[in-house]
């Protein structure tokens, strides 16, 4: 525990045993009055001091034995009143015995024994009074303001729980009214923490929520993989509970910086989240410290996060180029506030705009390239195929060349599922961008690096936030294909990994990144209703809505044929690709900007199925 937070409870300790020495004294000298009609003899006045230091010495320590000065005054209760009741009855047991015995104690021979009832009496009675003050004064002071608290049960026993019991115990007005804990460590079962109790196992939730009238569910194990945390959670709705919120990530507990303000209502991330990813940061770190860094695309999704992760290993200077004039300015201004020693650079710009692109690498000369501009959508792509194609590979091929003339280092391309045997335009274009790279690689000069993924989590467009905007509305939440799946990954994960592809690629690779299992889109928007407190087709309806044009029902992450290698990183594979033939290669690109400037799209697709064999139109 941090030295300030024991500081604290040392200072609170002192404090409460210091309530009660007084209640002490102030007990047994009442009592003395009481029985000598407010005139203590003197002989019987060596008695009081006497009495008084032994009823410390055997109260105190009983006292601090049963938890009485581990637990918020805001929040006494019938247990506390019952555990102080016991602690004073088996304190003044002690305290009779000893002097019962006058032949051992020869000090209080003749004492008045009659005081003995009356003292424990004020005692326990000025002893609940002292406690039950602070919560009596916040209802006087300010009924309105005392928040009524649910019961809650907090899974997770470590370090995680304790700091969220600690500031619940430490808050007059937060919603939370710990009854206990479960964790699966069969040292901790039966254990206290500030007084509340391990109660049991995580499995035990349904058994403990209908026992102790459990409202509230808190999950506290930052250390956990998703599974354990996704079967936590369906125990508690198994158990009625739909008020659950999740406790941060492990490095905010280590850092001690848990607070009930920092726990999060449970999200679809937490459920379908993968385990966590292992990168060389060292190798990171390296890559992208003092160097000057390009990202294209920098107010959307992948961009905006690939910014947030360079920023944090120190470029020399974050240049941050997009179209969208509002987003890089939100973008900036965010990057600035958090990282106010970096120089970071906003550049409205068009990809597409070759002499532009050249003058911006003339002026700033980046080192190191993430191209995240692009169109994403596939069925807006589907209707306006020439935007796909000047942005997605003429786009590609302007940055590339601008990087190759000014001696560029590395240029990593964000590629996508879909350009495996695409079916769609959207997938066509981004293959075709693989290829530009594959094609430019073999003059050795930049190395242009491509990295694959699937869909990101929550990023902007994607079914995540369109479902969570179908379901505030009280849907419907429409699904295309009940058997439609998709590979999902954290935009975090997948931006840290595309900048370790480019850490680790030489030119020419095209990396695949492992993204798990792949999910079922009617299961998400099950989950996601649930998440938000409905029934499924109960009180939230999904509907069908049908296959949009270039849709697949499952993304591949590579073609047959390809196949994949290994890396140092197991969570990155390459692609086995066969060789770009560049004459080839340039003419039918030269034929692609033809057929775009006259709108040819049948022209269009035939380069499409041309380059790439398994393209279906």
């Amino acid at each position: 525990m941090p030295s300030i937070f024991k500081k604290t409870a040392n200072t609170r300790l002192f404090f409460f045993i210091s309530v009660d020495i007084l209640s002490i004294v102030f007990s047994v000298w009442l009592s003395f009055l009481v029985r000598f009609d407010a005139s203590i003899p003197a002989d019987y006045q060596p008695f009081l001091l006497r009495i008084i230091m032994l009823a410390i010495i055997c109260i105190i320590p009983v006292f601090h034995f049963y938890k009485l000065y581990s637990f918020s005054w805001s929040y006494v209760s019938i247990n506390e009143v019952i555990s102080l009741f016991s602690a004073t009855t088996i304190s003044f047991i002690f305290l009779t015995m000893v002097i019962s015995f006058p032949k051992y104690f020869p000090l209080f021979l003749g004492f008045p024994r009659s005081t003995l009832v009356t003292s424990y009496i004020l005692i326990f009675v000025f002893c609940a009074s002292s406690r039950f003050y602070k919560k009596f004064q916040l209802r006087m002071a300010g009924g309105a303001k005392v928040v009524k608290r649910d019961k809650t049960l907090i899974a997770g026993a470590g370090d995680a729980g304790e700091q969220i019991l600690r500031n619940m115990l430490s808050s007059s007005s937060n919603p939370y009214l710990p009854v206990g804990f479960v964790d699966d460590s069969l040292i901790k079962q039966g254990v206290k923490i500030h007084g509340i109790k391990v109660l049991g196992k995580l499995a035990d939730i349904p058994y403990l929520v209908n026992e102790y009238g459990v409202k509230q569910l808190i999950v506290a194990i930052p250390s956990a993989n998703h599974k354990t945390i996704r079967e936590t959670v369906q125990l508690g709705r198994k158990a009625g509970l739909w008020k659950i919120k999740i406790a941060p990530q492990l490095n905010e507990v280590i850092r001690g910086e848990v607070s009930l303000k920092s726990l999060k209502d449970v999200d679809v991330e937490d459920l379908l989240g993968r385990e966590s990813i292992q990168l060389d940061r060292g190798e990171l770190k390296s890559f992208i410290k003092d160097k000057i860094v390009l990202v294209t695309g920098a107010a959307g999704s992948i961009g905006s996060e690939l910014s947030l992760q360079c920023a944090k290993l120190e470029p020399s200077i974050l240049l941050l180029l997009d179209q969208d004039e509002t987003g890089i300015f939100n973008i900036s201004k965010s990057l600035m506030a958090k990282f106010p020693g970096l120089k970071i650079q906003s550049l409205i710009a068009d990809v597409v705009d070759q002499p532009r692109m050249h003058e911006v690498f003339g002026e700033f000369k980046p080192n190191i390239v993430f191209h995240a501009a692009a169109y994403k959508h596939v069925p807006l792509m589907e209707v306006n195929i020439s935007e796909a194609v000047k942005n997605n590979i003429l786009g590609t091929e302007s940055l590339a060349m601008a990087c190759l003339k000014h001696n560029v280092e590395k240029f990593i391309f964000i590629s996508t599922d879909k350009a495996i045997n695409p079916t769609s335009v959207m997938g066509a274009t981004k293959r075709i961008g693989e290829m530009i790279c594959q094609a430019l690689s073999q003059q050795n000069r930049t190395s242009f690096i491509s990295v694959r993924f699937g869909n990101v989590l929550n990023s902007r467009g994607s079914v995540i936030p369109i479902f969570k905007e179908q379901i505030s509305k009280g849907g419907p939440v429409e699904v295309t294909h009940p058997d439609m799946k998709r590979y999902f990954m954290l935009i975090s994960e997948a931006c840290l990994l595309v900048m370790q592809s480019g850490a680790m690629g030489n030119g020419g690779e095209v990396f695949v990144l492992d993204m798990g299992k792949p999910i079922k889109i009617l299961d998400l928007a099950r989950e996601m209703i649930r998440l938000s407190g409905f029934e499924p087709d109960t009180d939230i309806a999904i509907v069908h809505t049908g296959m949009r044009p270039g849709e697949k029902l499952f993304e591949e992450m590579m073609t047959a044929e390809e196949g994949t290698v290994a890396t140092q990183n197991n969570s990155i594979f390459t692609a086995k690709l066969s060789r770009i033939e560049s004459k080839e290669f340039n003419q039918s690109l030269e034929i692609l900007k033809k057929a775009v400037s006259v709108r040819d799209m049948d022209a269009v697709k035939k380069v499409f199925t041309k380059l790439i064999p398994y393209y279906k139109v």
